[in-house]
């Protein structure tokens, strides 16, 4: 099943007010807090407080940079180097890779270079690197599949950046923004941020009314200032897609090619660039081809939006010169997770739940593994407990 948050964008969309929304929402604050001090050369630290906006209550959530040394102007090999070395799970990893890649190629194109030559300066801060990181992790932790937003709100004005004055909203933001529904407001200050924009773009976010959902969880995330018109925050609801609620089956493609001439050291980072694309899963089958050579046939299970994106990963990465693509419908249990701890450290737990009850169970093996280094055992023994703490933890509903 598909779970999916909505974003609800009252006083607009920036990084810190959708990571605030998510942990209010019930993405464990310290488990994100403990994925970003893996961001290298940082000391990022996670700050969480209520605050009220217009009489709602909110999270405000602020990354903290420990470092108090100048943060240098990083370009886009600097970030990916960041994120790859931050030991984030696959999925969280390929997110946080794939907002920058968006933000990077909008930066080009504002300033007509190449994607590789953008020199990050805000979005390229560490507390911005957090944000993004943070937004991943805790989508990862609250399950979610799928993003959705509303119409943004867009006021003008001027707004002081690295490059000088430069209007509202921001030329990245509104090359970011392209096919987003935006209506005007009669406010001079900056509402929907490169980073929202970011996030919006690269996690491939509908845009639109709220789908047909069955709403399991709201979080407000507040944003700094006090907004004269409206509450400053972003409303985040989560839950299953109302389809996926009734019926366990979900369209799919499978997007595939026969391989005869690629390196194989080149067939993983194929698959890599397959799941940044937003496949669902990539494997790997061998297979003889013509004149008896050998070969591989690479697959990708793909989300229909997914599959312009996917292809294109494929054809880059890839000796081929085209791919298949065939549709398939799938059975998908519900997903949720248990956060559960072995000898005093986390472990989040995939549980797979069929008409109401878990009938599967896997610890994550990300957690598993740094558990396992912290502690000094066996990543198998920290499996292992990690299964009988939950056989003991409260019942999932």
């Amino acid at each position: 099943m598909t779970r999916l948050a909505y974003l609800d964008a009252v006083g607009g969309l920036a990084g810190d007010m959708l990571l605030a929304a998510l942990i209010d929402a019930g993405a464990p604050a310290e488990q994100v807090g403990e994925g970003l001090r893996g961001v290298p050369a940082a000391g990022l630290e996670l700050r969480c407080e209520t605050v009220v906006r217009h009489g709602i209550a909110a999270c405000r959530a602020t990354v903290v940079v420990a470092s108090p040394e100048p943060q240098p102007h990083r370009t886009w090999r600097d970030v990916r180097e960041l994120l790859d070395a931050a030991g984030l799970p696959e999925r969280a990893r390929a997110r946080a890779h794939a907002a920058f890649a968006a933000l990077a190629r909008a930066e080009a194109t504002v300033h007509g270079i190449d994607a590789d030559e953008v020199h990050f300066h805000e979005v390229g801060a560490l507390d911005a690197i957090g944000d993004v990181c943070g937004i991943a992790l805790a989508l990862e932790a609250l399950g979610v599949d799928e993003l959705a937003c509303s119409p943004l709100p867009v006021p003008r004005g001027l707004v002081s950046a690295a490059h000088g004055r430069l209007p509202l909203p921001a030329p990245a933001t509104l090359e970011l923004l392209r096919g987003a529904p935006l209506y005007g407001v009669e406010l001079d200050v900056e509402l929907v941020t490169p980073t929202g924009a970011a996030i919006l773009a690269g996690l491939g976010a509908s845009h639109g009314p709220l789908p047909a959902m069955r709403l399991d969880a709201v979080g407000y995330g507040a944003g700094a200032r006090e907004l004269p018109d409206r509450p400053n925050v972003v409303r985040v609801l989560s839950g299953l897609r109302e389809s996926a609620a009734h019926d366990a089956r979900d369209e799919a493609l499978v997007i595939e090619t026969n391989l005869d001439d690629l390196s194989p050291e080149l067939v993983p980072d194929a698959a890599r660039r397959c799941f940044e694309a937003g496949a669902l899963d990539v494997w790997v089958t061998a297979a003889q081809m013509k004149k008896g050579r050998p070969g591989v046939v690479l697959s990708a299970l793909a989300r229909p939006a997914d599959e312009r994106a996917v292809a294109h990963a494929i054809l880059r990465e890839t000796t081929a010169l085209g791919v298949r693509v065939h549709a398939v419908r799938r059975w998908e249990l519900e997903r949720r997770h248990v956060t559960v701890h072995v000898h005093g450290e986390p472990v989040r737990v995939k549980l797979g739940v069929l008409d109401g009850e878990p009938v599967n169970a896997a610890p994550e093996h990300d957690d598993c593994l740094a558990a396992a280094t912290r502690t000094g055992r066996a990543v198998k023994d920290v499996w292992a407990a990690a299964l009988a703490a939950l056989a003991t933890a409260e019942p999932v509903r």
